[in-house]
C-alpha cells in the first residue's frame, strides 16, 4: 500500500459502511453483553454481588446466592476466571430463587440489581441500562457492517495485514481494533447520545472519511501553544474558508463534525463568544477517525492527527469525550518529561518514541479546544499497530498478532508477545524508578515493527500522556533541576508523595491491560498454556523489577509481585452507576477496587 497518504476507495467499491443487513438474532448479542456486564458487576462487587453472595452448589455447577431482603434471593451463575476476579458470570442470567424466574435481559437484570442499592443510587442503574442497550444496538450494528467493512479494508489496504504499513496502515488496524471488546468495560463499544447514523459517518469501526468543520474565533480569546507558526502548514485562513475579512482579527479552530451543531452553540454562548464566533460553512480537510474517534487523521497527511472534542460519552457515562483545556497542557508536559527521561537512559532513544503533542490551541471551553499530534518521521515501512488490535480479528478472520508473527516471528506469537513485554516493562519500570507511573493503556501504546539489517526490530509508540502521577520526591531526586514543578501541571492530583497510588496506576493499566490481558487472551484462543503465558509475564517483570533495584524496585516487588490482591479499576461503578460524592473517586479512571494476584507464585487464583 501508499503508506504516505490513506488510499481512497476503490473504483466502484461500495461507499462504507453501505447498506444495512438484518440484525442477527436478538438474544445472540445480548448474550454476549450480558456475560460481561455481569462479570464486570461481580468484579466490582456491585450491591454486594461478590463478598455477600454466598457460593451455592447446584446441580449444573457453582452459583452464588445474594439475599435480596423481603426472604428471596437472586441466584448468579459463576465459574471460575483469574483475571482481576476469582469468579465470573458462566451463564448470561440471573435466577430469583424463589420462582426459579431467569432474568435474561439487561434490563431485567439491572432492575433486580437496582431494587437492592440504595435509593439515591437508583438512578445511576437506569442511566447503566441505557447505556447497554445502547451498546448492544452498537454491536448489532457492528455484525451488521463488519463484512463490507472488512472487504474495504483489503481492497484498500492489501490482503496481509501485518504489510498495512505507516501511519496510514495504522488507521486500518484502529478499525480492527474498534470491533473488539475492551478487556475490562462491558459496554465500551457505546458512546452515549449518537445514533446509528453518526456512528455510520464518524465512528472507527467503519473507517469512513469524514470533512472537517471550522470556526472562527477571536485571537485574544485563543490560547495557543508555541504560536502560530507552530500549527501545521495546512492549516487554513478564515479568507479560505469562505470568511473574508477575519484573517487578521480571528484564528480558525477545527470542529468535529458531531461537535458543530447543538454542542458548540451551548459552548459559545456559555464563553460569551456567540456574537463573536464564526461558523465556515465551508468544510476544509478531509479525516479519517482514529480508534478513540474524537482524534482524526488526515487523509492527505495521515502521520497529522487532530483530537478535537465530542459532546458524548464511552468507558462510563461520567468519562466524557470532551477536552478540558488543562489536559492539553498536561500532555504536553507529560511529553517533555518523558523526553528527559529517555535522554538519560539511551537504551530507549531507539526504542521509544513519543508522538509530538507540544501543539494545541483552545478558546477556554472543553468543546473549543484541538491538540495536534505529529508522528515521529521514518515510520512509511514499518507496521505501526496499536496494542489495542492485537488481539482483534483480521479480515480473514484470523487475530492480527498472528498475522504480525507470522511475518516478524517465524509464526510465533508467543515470541511476539515475549519481546513486546520485555521492552514494555523494561521502560515502565525505569519511569517508575524516577516516580513516573503511565496511564499508557493500550490504546495510547502502539508497537512498531520493521526489519532492520536483516533482524526484527520492535519499538514502542506512546501518544496521551496527560493522566500520569508523579512521585514528587523521587523526581526530585533522580531529575534534579531538570524534575518538573507542579505547577507545570494544570492538574495537581498529577503529584503525589505516596507510592501506593504510583504502582495502583501502574498495575492497573501495565500490568493488567498491557500484560496480563494478552496472557489470558493468548490462553483463551489456544496460542499457549494460560500457566506459562502467566509465568512470562511475572518472568519478564520480576527481571525488570530487579534490574531496577533499591526503593523503587522493593516498592514493586512489594506492591506487585509478592502481592496476595491487587488493585482493580471499578469502572462501572466510578463512570456511571455512583456519582463522584457517593464513589469517593477523585478521579474516575483511578477508582479501585481489588482481585486476585494471578502473578502470584503459588499460582492460586482465588
Amino acid at each position: 500500500m501508499t503508506a504516505g497518504r490513506i488510499p481512497a476507495p476503490a473504483a466502484g467499491a461500495a461507499a462504507l459502511p453501505g447498506p444495512a443487513t438484518p440484525a442477527p438474532e436478538p438474544d445472540a448479542a445480548e448474550e454476549a453483553l450480558l456475560l460481561r456486564v455481569l462479570g464486570a458487576l461481580l468484579r466490582e462487587d456491585v450491591v454486594g454481588l461478590r463478598t455477600r453472595g454466598a457460593p451455592v452448589r447446584l446441580p449444573d455447577g457453582r452459583w452464588l446466592r445474594l439475599p435480596t431482603g423481603d426472604g428471596d434471593a437472586l441466584l448468579l451463575p459463576v465459574t471460575t476466571d483469574g483475571f482481576q476476579c476469582a469468579d465470573t458470570a458462566r451463564l448470561p442470567l440471573l435466577r430469583r430463587e424463589s420462582d426459579g424466574a431467569a432474568l435474561t435481559t439487561t434490563d431485567e437484570i439491572l432492575a433486580a440489581l437496582r431494587a437492592l442499592a440504595d435509593p439515591v443510587d437508583r438512578g445511576g442503574f437506569d442511566d447503566f441500562a441505557e447505556e447497554c442497550r445502547q451498546t448492544l444496538d452498537t454491536v448489532r450494528l457492528h455484525t451488521e457492517a463488519r463484512p463490507q467493512v472488512m472487504r474495504a479494508l483489503t481492497t484498500r489496504y492489501g490482503a496481509a495485514p501485518a504489510h498495512w504499513t505507516g501511519p496510514a496502515g495504522s488507521l486500518a488496524h484502529d478499525t480492527l481494533a474498534a470491533h473488539h471488546d475492551h478487556p475490562v468495560y462491558p459496554t465500551a463499544r457505546g458512546r452515549s447520545g449518537l445514533g446509528r447514523r453518526q456512528l455510520r459517518a464518524c465512528a472507527p469501526e467503519f473507517h469512513p472519511r469524514l470533512a472537517l468543520r471550522w470556526i472562527a474565533v477571536p485571537r485574544e480569546a485563543v490560547t495557543l501553544a508555541a504560536g502560530r507558526a507552530a500549527l501545521p502548514g495546512c492549516w487554513p485562513t478564515p479568507a479560505l474558508l469562505g470568511l473574508p475579512g477575519l484573517d487578521t482579527s480571528h484564528l480558525v479552530l477545527p470542529v468535529h463534525p458531531l461537535t458543530a451543531g447543538a454542542p458548540l452553540r451551548d459552548a459559545l454562548r456559555e464563553t460569551g463568544l456567540a456574537d463573536r464566533a464564526v461558523l465556515a460553512e465551508r468544510p476544509y480537510l478531509e479525516a479519517v477517525p482514529t480508534l478513540s474517534m474524537r482524534t482524526v487523521a488526515l487523509t492527505e497527511d495521515p502521520a497529522l492527527h487532530l483530537k478535537m472534542p465530542l459532546a458524548t460519552s464511552s468507558l462510563g457515562l461520567r468519562n466524557r469525550r470532551t477536552m478540558k483545556p488543562g489536559t492539553l497542557v498536561d500532555g504536553a508536559a507529560g511529553q517533555r518529561l518523558l523526553e528527559r527521561v529517555i535522554g538519560r537512559e539511551r537504551r530507549f532513544g531507539e526504542t521509544v518514541l513519543l508522538a509530538d503533542e507540544s501543539t494545541y490551541a483552545h478558546a477556554g471551553h472543553e468543546l473549543l479546544a484541538v491538540l495536534c499530534r505529529r508522528h515521529p518521521a521514518g515510520l512509511d515501512d514499518s507496521s505501526v499497530v496499536p496494542m489495542a488490535a492485537l488481539l482483534s480479528e483480521a479480515p480473514d478472520g484470523r487475530l492480527v498478532i498472528d498475522h504480525l508473527a507470522d511475518r516478524f516471528y517465524g509464526g510465533d506469537p508467543v515470541a511476539l508477545f515475549d519481546t513486546c513485554l520485555t521492552l514494555l516493562l523494561d521502560w515502565q519500570t525505569t519511569l517508575f524508578g524516577y516516580g513516573i507511573a503511565l496511564e499508557s493503556h493500550q490504546q495510547n501504546i502502539s508497537l512498531v515493527l520493521d526489519t532492520r539489517e536483516g533482524a526484527t526490530r520492535l519499538r514502542l509508540l506512546l501518544k496521551d500522556n496527560d493522566g500520569p502521577r508523579l512521585h514528587t520526591a523521587r523526581l526530585r531526586e533522580r531529575l534534579g533541576a531538570d524534575a518538573p514543578a507542579p505547577a507545570d501541571f494544570a492538574d495537581r492530583r498529577i503529584f503525589t508523595d505516596d507510592d501506593r497510588q504510583l504502582s495502583d496506576l501502574f498495575t492497573t493499566i501495565t500490568v493488567h491491560l498491557c500484560a496480563g490481558a494478552y496472557a489470558f487472551g493468548l490462553a483463551r484462543h489456544g496460542r499457549a498454556p494460560l500457566d506459562v503465558l502467566l509465568t512470562l509475564v511475572r518472568d519478564r517483570l520480576a527481571e525488570a523489577v530487579e534490574r531496577l533495584g533499591g526503593e523503587p524496585g522493593a516498592v514493586l516487588r512489594d506492591h506487585v509481585l509478592d502481592a496476595v490482591r491487587l488493585p482493580v479499576k471499578a469502572m462501572v461503578t466510578a463512570g456511571t452507576l455512583l456519582s463522584k460524592e457517593r464513589s469517593g473517586a477523585a478521579d474516575i479512571n483511578k477508582h479501585y477496587t481489588d482481585g486476585p494476584n494471578y502473578l502470584a507464585r503459588t499460582g492460586d487464583a482465588g
